[in-house]
């Protein structure tokens, strides 16, 4: 049975843990070669490893500008050409009231949500318009939509990263190139470790979440549908 990506190149940037290597893991699967780009190099050459030589481990620090050049240039080199899947889903959460949350951390989230995941688009977008096939998916959220008390930081760049979406759909429409927002709700992901829970009483627990697994099902349903459908968005909640 021939696999539904065989001999498809993609990207999954934040792919060393949790959503990003849970999707990782079912692109492979489904039969794509994929390039994974998070900073752990360690974390990467796991993941990477277990991929059935599918996987390709692009270390990269996404805060830092001249290495997600280098990264961009390192996925064309390791996948042997430029990719046709761009799953945009490294993130960053900082948690806490405006008048305690610091520029420097709004200033990340707005480069790792939002900044990075146009480089990425902007890199690789020429070519998958050139050759008339691709498909850019966004990994959103709930607070793309919803904004939530502590959330400053998080819900504007989330909100921006579902304008960029928007925007790449409308300029994208009728070239070929396909794109996706997948936005879940609560994922039962390491980024939830830092939140102090006991100080809020309307947050979910962990097994209310949805896992990873969930939302890479997404993608892969997304990403799979016939060239002549494009699933503009899918928004995901615990049943």
């Amino acid at each position: 049975m021939t696999l539904p990506l065989a001999g498809t190149r993609a990207v999954v940037t934040g792919a060393s843990r949790g959503i990003g290597e849970a999707v990782a893991r079912g692109l492979a699967g489904a039969g794509a070669s994929v390039a994974l780009v998070a900073r752990s190099r360690e974390a990467l050459d796991r993941v990477a490893s277990s991929l059935g030589g599918l996987g390709r481990a692009v270390p990269c620090d996404l805060l830092d500008a001249s290495e997600v050049d280098r990264a961009i240039d390192s996925v064309v080199t390791a996948l042997g050409g430029p990719p046709r899947i761009l799953v945009n889903n490294a993130g960053v959460f900082p948690f806490a009231p405006l008048h305690v949350l610091t520029a420097d951390a709004f200033a990340a989230a707005m480069t790792v949500n939002v900044v990075v995941p146009f480089r990425f688009v902007r890199a690789f977008l020429g070519s998958m318009i050139e050759a008339k096939e691709g498909h850019v998916v966004t990994i959103g959220s709930v607070a793309d939509r919803v904004a939530f008390p502590e959330n400053g930081a998080y819900a504007a760049s989330k909100f921006g990263a579902r304008a960029l979406h928007e925007v790449l759909r409308a300029e994208t429409r009728g070239t070929g190139v396909r794109s996706t927002l997948v936005s879940p709700g609560p994922v039962d992901t390491a980024m939830w470790n830092e939140i102090n829970r006991g100080a809020r009483t309307d947050l979910p627990t962990r097994s209310q979440m949805l896992g990873p697994q969930d939302v890479a099902g997404a993608v892969l349903f997304a990403l799979t549908q016939p060239a002549s459908v494009n699933i503009d968005e899918l928004r995901l909640s615990r049943t």
